[in-house]
């Protein structure tokens, strides 16, 4: 019997032109989509998803279930490999990117870390008024409602996204540990009660991680809180529809949008291309790794990568996926005590423990299924006596990119309760991880078409360790967070063959069992040892899942791709309101910004279009 070719039947009652179609309906193209239909009722909006629906679906609404959004068999991820690099010891990096409507914020982990104020003065001064810190603040406070505290300045009390320390019985006794014994050990580094105040303030202090999790457990995804519970009628969600081009006329203006239904997710789909017109806009939010093929597709980008894929030239513009960047993340993973609470047995897909976690949590929200597992964290930056030991390489680095900016950390560091990832090959124990994310990265990769097919994998370079100052960075992070981890009351032992392979007779040999005193002697590490931690780096780092910066907001002679209004540079009707058009990095989960990005699009295609109320 033949296989049943997937056909969905398009809505009755879709048109077939729409005032506004957003290419991609990820967290930024939601919240810009679901600000402007509800502002103006008049206004028909059409958003365009690669993935599948998340309305109502368990898998988006518990914390806890964000683990199984990255299976390899996952319909709701895409997952892109990069060419392998010598600087990842011979590896491709693989980098999940979110593939529903939501975006990332439908299956991300829900980590609430906001950048700070000097990253979003530098995307200012790279010639963008209106995207200065003090532009972006009230946004970041407008869509969000700070449950752990309403009245702290920079945050939010009235917006759509609850943002807590979880449901009733999330926080884990790791991360309670991190917070105890980080200040006992860093002296220099108090505990607070605010790591996101976009100031030098929230830098070397240890607090407890928000995240996007409402108090009663539930996600806080832009799906269900901009477009899903809005009941707005003149905003039609088309799931499963990959987008090949944007539709561009003789006179170089966007009119419409080519897609397709999407074979990675039916494979049994038609092959038949759809297309539907754009009254007013075309805008681009299929996200860093989706928005710049899309514009290469459509004939938009460097003229050596068009003609290599065969794609006509409708304007060249060299800034389209020249500059990719991410924030390299770096886990050695521990053993910790049996008798602790981790979120391992959820990793592993426990058949007893899951089912009785969603019932806890259907109950009353509780439990682990309303949190992730992060809840003490440190962003982390050398203190002037500690330069040195970073080495010299990055002394003249931190020179130039820290000195002036006090609120800038090196990374983000936190011990997790639990090892996420396949866990097939490993004994079942209880583990925590050193995570360390770092915030600023040297070095940058480039991501472009390798063919008009849509489903063809992408010309992609992480270009991830690259730079030398990158590893030493990361190197020092093993080493203070290994200090900590060490002194944590649940803490066995080091999960040898993930960590550095040090030799027999170094001081820095992993022999820990059971916890060290506070006041125990640090590890003294050897040029030998340093190395050893170098190559562990390379053989180990993988992405975080924040990519960003492929189409940047920047002035045309800079290699950027849109302009401060979001403007895609010599194509009238076309504008990009994703990660893609960050301009520089940001130390931040990049969730927070990809909701300001949106915020802040629906704001400027507002006063282009004389909306009031945004």
């Amino acid at each position: 019997m033949p296989t049943p070719v997937f056909s969905p039947a398009l809505p009755a009652s879709l048109r077939a032109r729409y005032d506004i179609i957003f290419a991609g309906g990820g967290t930024a193209a939601c919240v810009t989509a679901g600000r402007l239909a509800a502002a103006d009722p008049n206004l028909q909006i059409l958003i365009l998803e690669s993935g599948p629906s998340t309305k109502d679906k368990a898998e988006h609404i518990q914390p806890g279930q964000a683990i199984t959004h990255f299976a390899p068999t996952s319909q709701t991820m895409q997952f892109y490999k990069s060419r392998p690099s010598q600087s990842l010891a011979g590896r491709s990096v693989i980098v999940p990117s979110a593939r529903c409507v939501g975006g990332g914020s439908s299956i991300n982990f829900a980590l609430y870390n906001r950048p700070a104020a000097s990253d979003l003065d530098a995307w200012g001064q790279l010639g963008n008024p209106g995207w200065y810190s003090t532009d972006l603040i009230p946004l970041f406070q407008k869509a969000e409602t700070y449950e752990i505290d309403l009245n702290k300045p920079t945050h939010g009390s009235n917006g759509p996204l609850k943002v807590s320390f979880g449901g009733p019985g999330a926080l884990m006794d790791i991360g309670k540990q991190f917070l105890d014994v980080g200040p006992k050990f860093e002296q220099s580094r108090p505990f607070s009660n605010e790591g996101n105040g976009f100031n030098e303030e929230s830098i070397n202090v240890f607090y407890n991680m928000p995240k996007w999790i409402s108090q009663s457990g539930r996600r806080s995804d832009v799906a269900h809180h901009y477009v899903y519970n809005k009941g707005l009628d003149n905003l039609t969600v088309l799931d499963n529809c990959l987008v090949k081009r944007i539709i561009i006329n003789n006179t170089g203006r966007a009119t419409g949008v080519e897609y397709i239904f999407n074979k990675s997710v039916h494979p049994s789909s038609t092959d038949d291309i759809l297309t539907v017109q754009a009254a007013r806009l075309v805008v681009i939010a299929a996200g860093a790794m989706g928005s710049p093929l899309i514009l290469e597709r459509s004939g938009i980008g460097s003229k050596d990568v068009l003609e290599k894929a065969n794609i006509p030239i409708i304007h060249e513009l060299p800034g389209v996926g020249a500059d990719y960047q991410d924030h390299p993340f770096y886990v050695t993973p521990y053993i910790v005590d049996p008798n602790t609470d981790t979120y391992d047995p959820l990793y592993r897909g426990d058949t007893e423990l899951w089912p009785k976690l969603v019932a806890q949590w259907e109950r009353d929200g509780s439990g682990r299924m309303s949190g992730n597992g992060v809840d003490g964290v440190i962003k982390m930056r050398p203190l002037p006596e500690e330069l040195e030991e970073l080495g010299p390489e990055f002394t003249e680095h931190f020179r130039k990119a820290y000195v002036n900016n006090p609120d800038k950390p090196l990374f983000w560091l936190c011990a997790s309760a639990g090892l996420g990832g396949d866990q097939s090959q490993l004994p079942h124990l209880n583990y925590s991880c050193l995570c360390i994310v770092l915030g600023y990265p040297e070095s940058k990769g480039s991501l472009h078409i390798a063919s008009e097919d849509p489903y063809a994998p992408p010309n992609f370079d992480s270009g991830f360790l690259t730079k030398f100052v990158d590893v030493a960075a990361l190197r020092w992070g093993y080493k203070k967070g290994r200090e900590l981890v060490r002194r944590l009351p649940v803490h066995v032992g080091a999960l040898t063959p993930a960590h550095p392979q040090f030799s027999p007779d170094s001081l820095a040999t992993l022999t820990d069992v059971g916890p060290v005193a506070i006041n125990a002697p640090k590890i003294v590490y050897s040029k030998e040892d340093d190395a050893a931690i170098d190559q562990n780096i390379r053989q180990f780092v993988q992405t975080s899942w924040h990519s960003l910066g492929t189409c940047p907001m920047k002035p045309l002679a800079m290699g950027g791709v849109v302009d401060s209004n979001l403007n895609v540079y010599g194509i009238q009707g076309l504008k990009i309101a994703d990660l893609s058009i960050a301009p520089s990095n940001v130390n931040s989960n990049t969730n927070s910004v990809a909701v300001v990005i949106g915020e802040k699009a629906a704001v400027i295609i507002a006063e282009e279009l004389g909306i009031e109320g945004v």
